[in-house]
């Protein structure tokens, strides 16, 4: 048999084509690059697997859960042409590289191409956890084997993740609605989100007031600081400190012991009786201030800081990092490591030096310890890529707007990082001085505090956000902090400049945003950094949350399914157990733990423990009206609908039989905790009847009734069903053999429906008005060339239809009185932007950062669309344009710009399936 002849051509493959061609330029002659386009298998939908494994215990899930949870795997339709390819070019090839991704995803497709692939040469596996010319030879000298370990531990999770969702969302369809996910980390996501919107709901407001002076050195005094005035507040009366917003819970009591709670008349009398008062300094503290600079960005870190300075959402943040890593300007995105190579950190200083100076450098390296043990601490952090980092003002003619802000970004911080601290002093004073008046002999004391930087240190390069906490408004910081105060010694004296009482409240806490949401997750250690962005896509695609501004808001839907998994699926959505899983996970990735067994555990459980089957099977009836019921006043409850939530007063016990229940809709744009039993109240009484019968059609004799609907009152006929009486009555057919056929049922027909006028509501509409309604669309006759022209009522307006092409006319009255003549007339003009004039925008936002151009959002075929005249993106149905902000709008355009052009859908053909264990040796 003749061997096969040695070309020396060695196939790499990686998994994005941005990725084979940087690489290809590195690797030169000998090599072949290709990319396997990500995962090139999965899971297939259990109804699509082979009739004879349908009937197995592979059918409930594609997973053998009698037999180790053995995974049945199908190459993906869009897949089977590359794989095609792949195969081709290794039948050329001496030797395969997999240098897919390091993390645990990465090795599985490496994993999984081996499987499909079946080299029969020399396979290596490497990773560079950047792409340039050094990483990628010292990569070559580090060849290994697929990790096994690392392959369990994804495979566990990506049948965990099945088995979690299989079982748990038939439970949310059957009890809340169709269509509905419970996912593993995007359960608990949620339940962080609903859980700071109850405590929204349940927060009462406290008022507290204040005195905020401003003060002067007196004549003569030395004024060597630099300054003659500044402002104090208020610290203490008769020695007690005065109430601020951090010394009451939630609920709105004064938790601080002996706290001076002032009142707007305490607060005033105070002012006023300190107006003439002598001022003296009572203590001036002074200590040595020291800031240090942040560790280099981990994927959770840098999401977080991307949300809070450019404005990205997690996942515009990820598509650019991913465009960054393949085209070489930084290392591996998806880490959570906090370590710098020692190339990366003596590139870091001598940029630092260079661009600062040396006395911004600290003798010895910063050296950064991480928190994090899973198997992702190989990689480092995210940084500028190569042994010689390029500057920001290098690369900005290479990348687009929103790449170069990311790389920016980095570049500052990871500079930063190997900067010295930033040094200075903190100085805080405390004077005060007797009231008199109607407060007289209160002794009332002040204090301020500044900071002066005297070495900038680090923040010559860059300084952290951070996220809005609640004392940001409740707590305003005295005028005069991060600023300097004059030089001020004790027993000093002062004069009051002006002194003003102000009144505050306490804010409830502020809701989650990505940024602290996937920092909450992170702290908690639910999921991975890798996954978040989608993890949030996910909770907002799927209506569990929308956006508002930059907050996360949950949907009535998302507090209906946090309910019933606390209270059906407890351990499922607990924070502590869902953060064990991924310790868990961990220990499968180093080897310690096999995965088959841990699923068998989580599944089956034991004697002591419930598995997953056990508590499904066991569940009992569940009250779907209960689950999905919200009492908000006293005798009002929200119900989470088919259609959307409505508000209901229960009817009493003793109502007669028929008797209809007063309802409300509620807008779609009001927040859970805005909800509140006054809004609920005005709600209901200002909702009109939610079915009225106008009467019958004299041609058809249907029933006609309004109703007020989700999208606004209507008319429409109510057409009965056929009674038994009726069918039976119908002549009887028969078989061929002589048997009679059951009687039909006959087609059921839709009912006409018109929406109200705007002028129109439910209960003061005519019959008359009704039945007119109903005849829409009017049909006025058809042009010179035949074509029907009919006018009719629609979402945006009244309009005329020829065909495709559709005008807008003036007011819904029209509708019934314009002829086809003026109509005619109306089409004789030219079209402008789709109506007889051009729509005026919905909202403009000002100049777009990357564009230059103007952001508009305008009505379209689909609804809302933001536009800046060159990127279109359609308005999530979750965000209300009245909510829609400037910054939310630039992060859609950032994020349909990051998506790039849409993709044809590749051709689908027959699944190829293939059985092969998960972590198989």
């Amino acid at each position: 048999m003749a061997t096969k002849a040695r070309t020396g051509k060695k196939l790499v493959i990686v998994e994005s084509p941005a990725k084979s061609k940087t690489i290809a330029q590195y690797l030169g002659e000998g090599f072949e690059v290709d990319a396997s386009m990500g995962h090139i298998r999965d899971l297939p939908q259990p109804s699509d697997l082979p009739a004879e494994l349908k009937k197995t215990s592979m059918g409930k899930f594609a997973v053998d859960i009698e037999n180790g949870f053995e995974p049945y795997y199908v190459v993906s339709p869009d897949k089977k042409k590359k794989v095609a390819e792949l195969k081709a070019k290794l039948k050329d090839a001496d030797e395969l590289y997999l240098a897919t991704d390091g993390d645990r995803e990465g090795e599985a497709i490496a994993w999984h191409l081996l499987e499909v692939l079946k080299p029969k040469v020399p396979v290596h596996r490497l990773t560079f956890p950047e792409i340039t010319k050094e990483a990628i030879q010292r990569a070559m000298a580090e060849l290994r084997d697929v990790d096994a370990s690392l392959v369990d531990a994804q495979e566990t999770r990506r049948v965990l993740d099945r088995l979690y969702g299989y079982e748990i969302s038939p439970v949310l369809w059957r009890k809340v609605a169709g269509g509905l996910s419970a996912g593993r980390v995007q359960s608990v996501a949620t339940r962080l989100v609903v859980e700071r919107e109850r405590e929204r709901m349940a927060f009462r407001t406290a008022d507290y007031w204040d005195v905020v002076g401003t003060f002067a050195l007196q004549d003569g005094a030395d004024d060597a600081g630099g300054a003659r005035s500044f402002s104090a507040r208020l610290a203490a009366v008769d020695g007690r400190k005065v109430a601020t917003g951090r010394d009451f819970d939630d609920r709105g009591r004064l938790t601080a012991k002996n706290a001076e709670l002032l009142d707007e008349a305490a607060a005033r009398a105070l002012a006023e009786g300190l107006a003439a008062a002598a001022f003296t300094v009572r203590s001036v503290e002074e200590k040595p201030y020291t800031r240090r600079p942040a560790a280099p960005f981990t994927t959770s870190t840098l999401q977080q800081e991307s949300a809070r300075k450019l404005r990205f959402s997690a996942r515009v943040t990820m598509q650019l990092a991913q465009r960054l890593y393949e085209n070489g300007y930084i290392t591996y995105m998806r880490t959570d490591s906090t370590a710098l190579s020692d190339q990366a950190v003596t590139a870091a200083r001598r940029q630092a030096s260079e661009l600062y100076g040396t006395e911004y450098v600290p003798t010895r390296p910063r050296v950064y310890a991480s928190k994090s043990k899973n198997a992702q601490e190989a990689h480092e952090a995210i940084r500028p890529a190569g042994d010689s980092f390029r500057t920001p003002a290098q690369v900005s003619q290479q990348l687009s707007k929103d790449e170069f802000r990311l790389y920016e970004l980095i570049w500052k911080r990871t500079v930063a990082s190997q900067m010295e601290d930033a040094k200075g002093s903190t100085a805080t004073v405390r004077l005060g001085a007797t009231a008199s008046g109607a407060a007289a002999g209160r002794d009332a004391e002040f204090a301020a505090s500044g900071t002066v930087i005297t070495f900038r240190g680090f923040l010559a390069a860059y300084e952290e956000g951070r996220d809005e906490v609640r004392e940001d408004s409740e707590n305003p910081s005295s005028a005069g902090e991060g600023g300097r105060l004059p030089a001020l010694a004790k027993g000093q004296g002062l004069d009051a400049v002006e002194l003003t009482p102000g009144g505050h409240q306490t804010s409830p806490p502020p809701r989650y945003t990505e940024a602290s949401l996937v920092k909450t997750l992170e702290e908690r250690g639910i999921g991975r950094p890798s996954t978040y962005a989608a993890t949030i896509s996910t909770i907002i695609d799927r209506g569990y949350v929308r956006t508002r501004g930059t907050a996360l808001v949950p949907s009535w839907i998302a507090f209906s399914v946090v309910r019933l998994l606390e209270e059906h699926f407890h351990d499922y959505v607990d924070y502590d157990f869902t953060a064990e899983m991924e310790e868990d996970l961990d220990r499968i990735a180093a080897g310690e733990q096999a995965g088959a067994d841990w699923l068998s555990h989580f599944y089956f459980g034991d004697e002591h423990t419930p598995g997953l089957t056990r508590i499904v099977s066991g569940l009992g009836e569940i009250d779907a009206r209960e689950v999905n019921s919200v009492e908000i006043a006293p005798g009002i409850v929200l119900r989470v609908g088919k259609y959307g939530p409505y508000l209901e007063k229960p009817l009493p016990a003793d109502a007669p039989e028929g008797t209809a229940p007063e309802r409300a809709n509620v807008p779609d744009d009001l927040a859970p905790d805005e909800l509140t039993a006054d809004k609920a109240r005005e709600l209901m009484e200002s909702a009109g009847p939610e079915e009225r019968v106008l009467g019958a059609d004299p041609h058809t004799g249907h029933t006609i009734v309004a109703k007020n609907g989700r999208y606004g009152p209507y008319v429409t006929e109510v057409i009965e069903e056929p009674t038994e009486e009726q069918l039976a009555a119908q002549p009887v057919e028969y078989y061929k053999n002589g048997k009679p056929k059951p009687p039909k049922k006959p087609t059921k027909v839709k009912p006409r429906t018109a929406s109200l006028f705007k002028s129109m509501t439910v209960d003061t509409v005519t019959l008359d008005e009704a039945l007119q309604l109903l005849t829409l669309p009017r049909r006025l006759g058809e042009d010179a060339e035949g074509n029907a022209i009919t006018v009719q009522n629609g979402r945006f307006g009244p309009y005329l239809k020829k065909g495709t092409d559709s005008r807008s006319i003036g007011s819904e009255e029209e509708i019934f009185t314009i002829t086809l003549e003026q109509a005619l007339e109306v089409y004789s003009q030219p079209k402008q932007r789709g109506g007889r004039t051009a729509a005026a925008p919905l909202a403009e936002f000002g100049e777009d950062p990357t564009s230059g151009k103007p952001i508009v959002v305008k009505e379209g075929r689909f609804g809302p669309y933001v536009t800046d005249g060159v990127t279109n993106i359609t308005v999530p149905r979750a965000t209300a344009i009245e909510e829609l902000t400037r910054e939310r709008a630039i992060e859609l355009l950032a994020e349909k710009r990051a998506k790039g052009p849409a993709k044809r859908p590749a051709s689908r053909g027959r699944a190829a399936g293939g059985r092969a264990r998960a972590g198989a040796k």
